[in-house]
C-alpha cells in the first residue's frame, strides 16, 4: 500500500482598589472583542461571496474532476476520500466529505456519504453511488484526501464496508454539531487507521463522536481527541497536529505541515 515579581516594599492597596497594571482600559477590551468578531465574520463573508458566484447551483457541474483512476486500466484496489464545500450557507464554514474505493477488478466505484436532504421524510442519510465518485459538488471541484492502492487495499475495503455497515446513525442528520456527513467520514478513518485520514479543519461534525463519547482516536489514527458532544474539544496527532474546537468550529496549529487552521478559511500554511 503505497502512500513566556517583581517584589518590593511598597504599601499595598487599599481595599478594593486596584493598581494601573491590574486594570484593562475598556477601549482596549472593545478593541480585543471586535477584532476576534472579525476572524470569525471574515470567513463567513468569503464563504458568502464565492456562494454568490454561482446562484444556480442545482444546475452546476457535477462530471467527474478526473481525480479517480479509470476503472478500465487500473486493475489494482482504490481508496479515496474527498471533501468539497458544502452546498449554500454551510459552505461559508464547512464542507462536505466522502468516500469511494474499488476492489481489485471491480469496473465501478462505490461511493459512500451521509446527505441531509430527505432525511426528515424518512429517506436514509446514508446515500450508496447517488453519483459518480471524484464528480464536482455542485460546481465545487472537491480536494482529494486519500488516495491508497495497491497491495492490502482489497482487505482495507472490506473494513471500510463493516464501517459503514457500523455507522450509529444511519437515518439521522443534523448540520451543527453533528451527525453529517464529516462525522460519517471521520468514523470511518477512526475504523481503518491505515487511512491516515486528516480532516480538513472545516469539516465541521468530524469532532462528533459516536455515542457521546468523551474521548477517541482521531480521525488520522494517529493520535487522540477529548470531545463534549462536538460542541468542545482538543485533538492531538502527528498528522492533525493540535486542534482546539470550539461550538464545532476548528483553530488549530499543524506543526509538521506548518500550517494554522482556522474556520471556514482551512488550512494557511504548507499545503
Amino acid at each position: 500500500m503505497r502512500r513566556r515579581t517583581s517584589g518590593g516594599i511598597d504599601a499595598a492597596p487599599a481595599h478594593g482598589a486596584g493598581t494601573a497594571a491590574s486594570r484593562v482600559p475598556p477601549r482596549r477590551i472593545r478593541l480585543t472583542l471586535r477584532l476576534a468578531l472579525a476572524c470569525l465574520l471574515l470567513p463567513v463573508a468569503a464563504g458568502c461571496v464565492a456562494l454568490q458566484r454561482d446562484p444556480n447551483w442545482r444546475a452546476a457541474r457535477r462530471d467527474s474532476s478526473g481525480q479517480a483512476p479509470d476503472p478500465a486500466t487500473t486493475p489494482e484496489a482504490v481508496i479515496q476520500v474527498y471533501a468539497a464545500r458544502a452546498v449554500g450557507w454551510k459552505g461559508a464554514l464547512g464542507v462536505h466529505t466522502w468516500i469511494a474505493m474499488k476492489p481489485s477488478g471491480a469496473a465501478e466505484y462505490t461511493r459512500y456519504e451521509v446527505v441531509g436532504w430527505g432525511v426528515d421524510r424518512g429517506v436514509p442519510a446514508i446515500r450508496k453511488n447517488r453519483t459518480i465518485a471524484d464528480g464536482y459538488w455542485f460546481g465545487t471541484k472537491p480536494d482529494l484526501l486519500v488516495d491508497v492502492r495497491g497491495d492490502g487495499v482489497d482487505a482495507l475495503i472490506e473494513r471500510v464496508e463493516a464501517a459503514v455497515a457500523a455507522y450509529p446513525y444511519p437515518g439521522t442528520y443534523r448540520t451543527w454539531p453533528g451527525p453529517n456527513s464529516n462525522t460519517f467520514t471521520a468514523s470511518i478513518g477512526r475504523a481503518v487507521p491505515e487511512l491516515r485520514l486528516r480532516m480538513p479543519p472545516t469539516a465541521v461534525g468530524k469532532d462528533y463522536l459516536p455515542g457521546g463519547a468523551p474521548a477517541g482516536l482521531a480521525p488520522s489514527g494517529t493520535g487522540v481527541q477529548l470531545s463534549l458532544l462536538g460542541l468542545a474539544g482538543i485533538l492531538v496527532g502527528w498528522d492533525d497536529g493540535i486542534e482546539v474546537n470550539v461550538l464545532g468550529l476548528t483553530f488549530g496549529l499543524d506543526v509538521r505541515r506548518p500550517a494554522l487552521k482556522l474556520p471556514g478559511v482551512g488550512r494557511v500554511g504548507v499545503p
